[in-house]
């Protein structure tokens, strides 16, 4: 691995430009899993991923994969599954089941990034009002869901699980179409994958990243409370 930036005490991050082409995106190490580092990285488009055996590595991957909320592919036979409505899905309902969950799900090329520390920072963001989950429940059951962090009009994505067909697909429409609501411009997947392919993410360049990033991090949605009040009707056609 090429020499990269090691973070010190401040919360400043070396210029996006300066990151590693290969491994994609690699730009530091070190520091701490504070919140506050942890938001000051999301809004200038970094994110933490490492395993237990590194140290912590921060990295902004070019290009990168969001998806727009007006933009959200709907397959027919994701709506015909959310036409069913097996799933009831809520907000915030068990943020730590959540992440535990994408933490145990994880195959055995990746099951090491959510870390013990990983947890223990995002759980400390969610009880700031900064990480957010999202449940989709079937007979009582938590079989699937999602978290990530919600800064200005910005949705950071951060991973999902499902443990029944769709489950996590039919939690995401549901973020989608209420950020929707609320106004936020972007869900930022990170990394894509055939899983985000299909429900419309895209990739685009680091720099429009970044440009969204500016014009919308600092932006806030009109005033609401982070509980789900958009409904899937059957038939629908908007969403």
């Amino acid at each position: 691995m090429s020499q990269i930036p090691w973070l010190d005490d401040s919360l400043e991050f070396p210029e996006l430009s300066s990151a590693l082409t290969d491994p994609d995106g690699l730009l530091a190490a070190g520091g701490d899993l504070s919140p506050e580092r942890i938001v000051a990285a999301y809004k200038k488009g970094i994110f933490p991923w490492f395993s237990d055996d590194q140290p912590i590595l921060w990295w902004s991957p070019d290009p990168r994969c969001v998806v727009f909320p007006n933009k959200l592919h709907i397959s027919k036979s994701l709506r015909k599954k959310l036409n069913k409505q097996l799933f009831t899905v809520t907000f915030d309902q068990d943020f730590p089941a959540v992440i535990q969950r994408c933490a145990d799900s994880r195959d055995d090329e990746t099951s090491t990034w959510i870390t013990d520390d990983m947890l223990e920072a995002y759980i400390a963001l969610h009880d700031l009002g900064v990480a957010h989950s999202v449940e989709s429940w079937l007979d009582g059951e938590l079989v699937g869901g999602l978290y990530g962090l919600a800064i200005g009009r910005c949705f950071f994505g951060e991973s999902m699980f499902s443990s029944a067909t769709d489950a996590s697909k039919v939690a995401f429409v549901h973020l989608c179409n209420q950020l929707k609501s609320w106004g936020y411009q972007i869900i930022d997947c990170q990394v894509e994958n055939p899983h985000l392919l299909t429900l419309g993410a895209e990739t685009i360049q680091r720099s429009e990243f970044q440009t969204i990033l500016t014009q919308n991090i600092d932006t806030l949605p009109p005033s609401h409370t982070w509980q789900l009040n958009w409904k899937w009707e059957k038939g629908n056609s908007s969403a």
